[in-house]
Parts: structure tokens; C-alpha cells; sequence
């Protein structure tokens, strides 16, 4: 993510990703393949076929991290905290840093607990009608946006947090997935007007690419999104909105870099893995593509070559254990991963590293996951599903779960099993006009 995160070590998503990039590691020898273009049939529809065992502990993992965003968020606000012990009887996290990125992400499981049973249903439209009408009538925004980071109970910003753009994009697909879900008039109201009160260009300040947020000590960030990584959601939800939007051409704006490595050629820009699932866990991109490429085929060669970068590294990583995204490690909070080598990669594995890329790699995810569940048992797993990193070497588990990283792994997981959250967000016309407007079509 784009803003400061509230650790021991207050370093972001983006900016750890760009202070600790470090030399590429060396290149395989089997001949490269074409570069976000391939459009085999495999990868085109989301048809792996789950065998009873990985039903189950697919079934475990979202029961867990529904749990986390319905106990681990303020009943009054709706607001999901950023982080929570692991290992707990289900009270409410004393720390009250809540993400508006868990939130979004929330939102959307609630949706997921209300079609899997794992809820009751009085209870969870309570909730997503408590926190929609807080975002809309009571916490505070800039032209539509919201602070990354704000007290979980009365919704004030923290002094740190910026105003993010690319946070509020998180939080406003999970609200649209509700408008979606739910026949609801007054979640279909209130999820409108949040989408609808957001002014757009705002962000952009006048630029051709969007700022990474607002702060109103400094006002806008410099650093902008200018190159492809987790801001599709952005741009798409901009152009597609119908009242405060941005032009279609906008979308060339962001370069799309290319990397090499191996057989493994796709878009990217020295970033972690993180960056090519989540604007995947809404928007569906199976089986399109725009003017440069098939981004759900860059997807899954880009979970490819961090396999085998990981395989690579001599650091105990093999197929049954392997997986480093930008979250917590022994030292703090970190952005780490590769190809290119990206930070402190120690012999550590991040779970939603590999449930992120579910849908793109389900075979060689689901043997790291349930063989990480298997091996280290209760050391990894909590009530909310996996600790947020583990180390078994050192015999180092987080105690810790982050929203946006058990989030992740859950909406992917659903998508696997049933293509629900892609099924239900696509649903909203914004959405679908403004993949059109772009230029998606059919492959």
C-alpha cells in the first residue's frame, strides 16, 4: 500500500518496496515466452477442479478470515482494525489503528460469510449497514476520499495517515460489492452516494497520472501512480464513475514495464508480489485484454517466476514451502519478494503470498498452503486462519494477522471455488463501462 503503516517500523507497502530493491537474482536458461500475451484456454476460465481436501481447508481458511473482519472491526463504525493477535478468544484488538483497506476488504467478506453461512444474516446487514452509513454521514474526507489510517471507534485520521487514493479504491470495491450483493435499497443508496461523492480529478492534481494521496500538513504526495502494479482499480473506478470522472485516456497514462526473468516475461516493476492480485479480486479480467496486454495471464506468470525465484534462492524454500509478499516479519514491516530480489528474504514464507495467487496457480498454491498447515499445525494457524509470516527455522510465527493480507487470500480463495466476488462486483455497471472504455475485449 501507499501510506505509512503503523508498526514498529512505520514504513509503507510502496515506499519499503522502493528503499530495499536490491540486485536482481540470476536469470534461468530456458528460452523466454511471449510477454502477458499467452491466452491458453487454461488460464482464460477459472475451472481448477478442487479435490474434497482442498474444499475443506479452502472452507476453514475463508470461515477463519470472515471471523477476523466481523470481530476484529467496531460495531458502531464498521471500521476493520489494521492488525490483531492471532491467537485470541475473539475479543476486540485493544489497538485501534483500523485500515480503510481492511475495511474494504471487510465488506466484501462479509458479503462471502452471508453466501457461505458462515454469518447470520440479521447480524452481518447490520454491520454493512452501520459502516456504510458512517463512511457517508459521520468520518471525514477530502472530496470524497478517506484517510488510510483512522481511530477505529471515532473515525479521526491518525496525524501519520495520509489521504490515499489507492486505500479508498480498496474500500470502495468492497462497498460496491455489497450494492451488488445485497437487494437492499438502503445498502444500494448508500453505497451509490459513497461512489458518486468521490471527485476524481482531484487526485490527479492536475497531472496525467494519479497522486498517491493528500496530507494536510504537505498537501498532495509527490510520488504518483505511474506504472502498472495493484492501481487498475483505480483508474477503472475513476473512469467509470458517472459523476465526478476521468477520460478513458488516461488509462495509457501508466507505463507497463517489462521484466525478465527466465522463461518468465510479464509486466512489472520490481515490486512485490502482492501487486498483481488485488485489483484482481474484484475486477475480473479472465479471458480479456486490453491494447497491451492479458493482465490476468501477466498474473499468473508473474506467480510463476516468484516460485521459481524462491526455489532459486537456497534459502530452504521448496514446493511445499514458498511465498514472500510485502507484511510483518521478525523486524518489523517490510516490502520484500521478487524477481528482482526485493529486501531482507530470509528462509521466511508469507501465506497470502500463495493464497493471493489462488486463481492464478491453484495446484502449486494449494500444496504450499495446506502443506504449511499440515507441517506447522497451530505454530502458523489461529483463529483467524495463518499468522500474518513465519520463519519455522527460527522458530519465529507472527503473532499477528493484517487485514489486507488475510483479506487477500480470502477473496482469492472464493473466486477459486465459485468466481463469487467476480461474479458480484462485474455486476455493477460502472464496472463493466469502464473496462469498455478502455478498450477490454474478449480474447
Amino acid at each position: 500500500m501507499s501510506a505509512i503503516r503503523p508498526s514498529s517500523t512505520r514504513i509503507s507497502r510502496r515506499g519499503a518496496t522502493k528503499m530495499l530493491a536490491g540486485a536482481m537474482a540470476a536469470t534461468l536458461s530456458a528460452p523466454r515466452i511471449g510477454w502477458a500475451q499467452d491466452t491458453s484456454a487454461q488460464d482464460q476460465r477459472n475451472d481448477y477442479p478442487l479435490s474434497i481436501e482442498e474444499e475443506v481447508f479452502l472452507n476453514d481458511l475463508e470461515r477463519a478470515a470472515c471471523l477476523y473482519f466481523y470481530e476484529q472491526a467496531d460495531p458502531k463504525t464498521g471500521q476493520v482494525l489494521d492488525r490483531a493477535v492471532n491467537k485470541t478468544t475473539g475479543t476486540l484488538d485493544p489497538r485501534r489503528i483500523a485500515s480503510i483497506a481492511a475495511t474494504g476488504f471487510g465488506l466484501t467478506g462479509l458479503c462471502i460469510a452471508d453466501k457461505r453461512g458462515y454469518l447470520p444474516f440479521v447480524d452481518i446487514r447490520a454491520r454493512v449497514l452501520a459502516t456504510l452509513d458512517f463512511h457517508l454521514n459521520k468520518m471525514e474526507h477530502q472530496h470524497g476520499f478517506f484517510s488510510h489510517y483512522n481511530d477505529s471507534k471515532t473515525g479521526k485520521a491518525f496525524e501519520f495517515s495520509e489521504v490515499s487514493s489507492i486505500d479508498t479504491s480498496i474500500l470502495l470495491c468492497g462497498i460496491l460489492t455489497c450494492r451488488a450483493y445485497f437487494d437492499d435499497p438502503k445498502i444500494h443508496d448508500l453505497a451509490t452516494q459513497l461512489y458518486q461523492r468521490i471527485e476524481w480529478p482531484w487526485m490527479l492534481n492536475g497531472g496525467l497520472t494519479f497522486s498517491m494521496g493528500w496530507h494536510p500538513s504537505s498537501g498532495f504526495i509527490t510520488t504518483r501512480w505511474d506504472h502498472y502494479c495493484e492501481l487498475m482499480m483505480l483508474y477503472l473506478l475513476a473512469i467509470g464513475s458517472p459523476t465526478h470522472g476521468i477520460d478513458p485516456s488516461f488509462w495509457k497514462n501508466f507505463s507497463r514495464p517489462r521484466t525478465d526473468y527466465g522463461p518468465y516475461v510479464y509486466i512489472s516493476d520490481s515490486d512485490p508480489l502482492f501487486v498483481h492480485q488485488y485489483s484482481h479480486a474484484w475486477f475480473d479480467f479472465q479471458g480479456k485484454r486490453d491494447a497491451y496486454a492479458d493482465y490476468f495471464r501477466n498474473s499468473v506468470l508473474a506467480t510463476e517466476a516468484h516460485k521459481a525465484f524462491c526455489l532459486s534462492l537456497n534459502r530452504g524454500y521448496t514446493a511445499d514451502f514458498w511465498g514472500i509478499t510485502a507484511s510483518d516479519w521478525e523486524h518489523g514491516y517490510t516490502a520484500w519478494g521478487g524477481p528482482p530480489l526485493i529486501g531482507p528474504v530470509n528462509g521466511s514464507v508469507v501465506p497470502c503470498a500463495p493464497a493471493g495467487s489462488l486463481p492464478f496457480l491453484p495446484a502449486d498454491c494449494l500444496q504450499v498452503l495446506l502443506s504449511l498447515k499440515e507441517t506447522y499445525g497451530d505454530d502458523a494457524w489461529g483463529r483467524y486462519g495463518f499468522c500474518d509470516c513465519m520463519h519455522p527455522q527460527l522458530n519465529w510465527y507472527d503473532p499477528d494477522v493484517l487485514g489486507i493480507d488475510i483479506g487477500i487470500g480470502l477473496l482469492m480463495a472464493e473466486n477459486l471455488r465459485s468466481s463469487f466476488v467476480w461474479k458480484t462486483f462485474m455486476q455493477n455497471p460502472e464496472a463493466t463501462t469502464a473496462m469498455q472504455r478502455v478498450g477490454f475485449h474478449s480474447t
